[in-house]
């Protein structure tokens, strides 16, 4: 079982040498659910995109800044759990940050978690 520690500190590591200033690992892939490692080096950025129809983003190290189609900016700090469902939203990183983006997808194959 990996420990959220070693992972924020192996992914900052990763995301400092490469030449993106971003490192991710999934850490958990369990039918629709997802919990990925993100690493963004401080002033990078990931660009506007769709959130799945569940996510969740939980700061684990630095500062970021989460922009939201039509609302105001939200800036994180460590522990920071932000719900991301279906909305259209920006990630900037003010420091050197690592956070654990949990997300649950559509099922594609008719999985349905009541019959489960």
């Amino acid at each position: 079982m990996p420990r959220l520690d070693d992972l924020v500190g192996t992914n900052l590591a990763k995301a400092r040498a490469a030449g993106s200033g971003r490192s991710t690992e999934l850490v958990v892939h369990d039918g629709v659910l997802r919990q990925t490692v993100m690493a963004l080096c401080a002033g990078r950025e990931l660009a506007e995109h769709v959130a799945p129809p569940a996510a969740t983003l939980q700061l684990l190290r630095g500062r970021i800044r989460v922009l939201k189609r039509g609302q105001l900016a939200e800036e994180l700090s460590p522990g920071d759990l932000l719900s991301l469902t279906d909305s259209r939203h920006s990630v900037e990183a003010l420091e050197d940050s690592v956070f654990l983006l949990t997300t649950v997808s559509r099922p594609s194959d008719g999985y349905d978690p009541r019959v489960a």
